[in-house]
């Protein structure tokens, strides 16, 4: 198993400076991958273009970039074009979002995410490969059959034809589509004692396209907050469990809700989610069962987080994403090296 570092997003509380400050430390410690996320603020390409020139060895992941957000192409294009500004360290994640996001901030309607995952990567694929670009699928044409369109390739040579493709799933079938047309899946909440029932809908897909489950990258993104007190390490950690508990989706359709429910919390779930539709946060933070967080966390001293660092690799985990929760940069920089350490302990690297 080996390290990677999930920055997330842009917030209020969090700058590019501090982001690029945890990339050149994790490049430094050997971390395998740094991932970039986009929700409706900064987009994950522009950051990590700009980690590119400003990093030597450390691979650079979107986690990810929004399926609704692109047409394939120009999805493709930016994949091309960050692997060769990287030196070939780019690694492309994708998702499709939640119905709030595709449909009210792109336009996008949100309907058969699977079947529309599955052609979008079919079509990145081809464009990557330098392949003329033709397509005669339900959500993509290509070119436009009534029009002067013609079959187009990629105008230049990126440094590899197949860069990783990772998707992010939640839920079973998507779990199966990422086993069956990716190269490795993008978790959250992750716990090690759910895990066998999530990567078997994985190696579902990888037997679906004729594959083993080894050489798939199981990444989950796992937040990591250092500390004596593991109930006081969790307090930093429960405003993020009920933004995505109660309030990433609406009431019918959450998949990170439905996650806790499969995980065994359908009283806890609901009254997360109710109390944050209600504009609530504040209790619903404090509703989110301690028992979720450290299942799903890197909580407290080093010592335990190395116990916890072994169960994930023995889980099926093959790089493991931390998050960082620390109040500045300068915290963040001590916790990546907590965690090599930790790493280092558990004996579980390779």
């Amino acid at each position: 198993m080996r390290l990677g570092l999930s920055l997330g997003y842009q917030t209020a509380w969090s700058t590019p400076a501090d982001h690029l400050a945890l990339a050149r430390e994790a490049d430094r410690l050997g971390y395998a991958v740094v991932w970039a996320a986009e929700a409706y603020g900064s987009d994950s390409p522009s950051m990590l273009a700009w980690l590119a020139g400003q990093t030597e060895r450390i691979d650079l992941g979107s986690a990810v970039m929004q399926i609704p957000a692109r047409s394939p192409a120009a999805t493709a294009m930016t994949a091309a074009t960050i692997d060769t500004l990287s030196g070939g360290r780019f690694r492309l994640g994708l998702g499709v979002s939640g119905p709030q996001v595709s449909e009210g901030w792109h336009g996008v309607r949100f309907a058969r995410p699977l079947a529309r995952t599955r052609e979008y990567v079919d079509i990145v694929r081809l464009a990557l490969a330098r392949k003329p670009v033709t397509y005669a699928g339900e959500h993509y044409r290509l070119p436009l059959p009534d029009g002067p369109g013609k079959a187009l390739r990629l105008g230049f040579h990126p440094p590899r034809e197949r860069i990783p493709i990772y998707l992010a799933a939640v839920g079973p079938k998507n779990l199966e589509l990422a086993g069956e047309i990716a190269d490795g899946w993008l978790g959250i909440f992750y716990a090690p004692d759910f895990a066998a029932e999530q990567l078997r809908a994985v190696a579902a897909g990888r037997a679906r396209a004729g594959r083993e489950l080894a050489g798939f990258d199981v990444v989950p993104s796992v937040p990591v907050v250092v500390g004596d007190d593991v109930a006081a390490c969790a307090e930093l950690v429960r405003w993020y469990a009920a933004l995505y508990l109660g309030g990433m989706g609406s009431r019918e359709q959450n998949f990170y809700n439905q996650l806790a429910v499969r995980m065994g919390y359908p009283d806890e779930a609901r009254q997360v989610q109710d109390l944050y539709l209600a504009r609530r946060q504040r209790d619903a933070a404090a509703a989110v069962p301690l028992e979720f967080i450290d299942r799903t966390s890197l909580l407290g001293p080093k010592e335990r987080i190395a116990d916890r660092m072994r169960a994930y690799a023995e889980s099926g985990v093959t790089t493991l994403s931390v998050t960082v929760f620390a109040a500045d940069a300068e915290s963040g920089v001590r916790t990546l090296r907590t965690c090599a350490e930790a790493l280092d302990l558990a004996g579980v690297g390779e």
